[in-house]
């Protein structure tokens, strides 16, 4: 298992970095495919031994080997979060997925890796250019809708609870293009509104409820120690697509409990 483990990270690793390209290159209308990857600020590219995941921004000290400019962290930073993803993937779902019938043992471990790596897409993207891909929201829309179909065709799910899930996505989208509408698009971009769609059907009701708190307190904390640090102003504008994605994972993992310790308490 210790093997397998460390094979996934260190696959995690090298699908992390080429997330990296193709985060930068389709902000940027470039094919991720085209090319070897180069430097944003010189556009050399980069030799192998400069592109070892996690490894190279160690050695080079965080910067380009050519121009000296610094290497962003958020490259690191999803190199690293992927290939934990690939490990607690193994480690944590393995189990529980070979617990189901074929086919569902294969769709459901790939659609939830896919859905962790459009995470970490979206949470980058956001973060690094403010913008939430619409490619990504359409390819996570419609995964979220065929694997909920599959799993009512097969009565995994009940139509009841699909349309919960569904009214909860219309809901909690409604809810945010409202508050577009309300701040002019000064509180919140569209982005946000397109990408709670497929979160809300994915994570469901009633658990989407503990995400979308979850968003805004931390969403409303990190504000706070910003402007506290004097690295945001009132009117500044943070990405709330990260936080959004946050609170999904809470909702996804631990959402269940956390409704039934509210429930127990009321």
């Amino acid at each position: 298992m210790v093997e397998v483990a460390l094979f996934l990270f260190i696959l995690g690793l090298a699908i992390g970095s080429f997330l990296n390209v193709v985060i930068y290159r389709a902000i940027h209308g470039d094919s991720p495919l085209r090319g070897r990857s180069y430097c944003d600020n010189c556009k050399k590219a980069i030799a192998w031994h400069d592109n070892i995941p996690l490894v190279s921004f160690i050695l080079l000290q965080r910067k380009c080997r050519y121009c000296k400019t610094p290497i962003p962290w958020e490259y690191p930073a999803v190199e690293l979060l992927t290939a934990t993803l690939f490990v607690w993937w193994y480690a944590v779902g393995f189990t529980f997925f070979q617990l189901s019938s074929k086919p569902l043992n294969i769709i459901q471990p790939i659609f939830w890796l896919s859905v962790g790596i459009l995470f970490v897409i979206i949470t980058f993207t956001d973060l690094s250019y403010m913008i939430i891909p619409d490619s990504s929201v359409i390819l996570l829309t419609a995964m979220s809708l065929f694997y909920r179909i599959y799993l009512v065709s097969t009565g995994i799910m009940q139509v009841h609870d699909f349309m919960l899930s569904f009214g909860m996505a219309v809901v909690a989208s409604l809810f945010f293009l409202s508050l577009v509408a309300l701040t002019r698009g000064k509180g919140m971009g569209l982005g946000d509104v397109k990408v709670v769609f497929p979160l809300g059907f994915i994570v469901g009701f009633p658990n989407f409820l503990v995400s979308l708190l979850v968003a805004c307190v931390s969403g409303a904390i990190v504000g706070l120690v910003l402007m506290a640090t004097k690295k945001k102003k009132l009117k500044g504008i943070i990405p709330f697509g990260p936080f959004l994605i946050f609170g999904s994972v809470v909702g996804l993992v631990w959402g269940d409990q956390i409704v039934r310790w509210y429930l127990h308490m009321l």
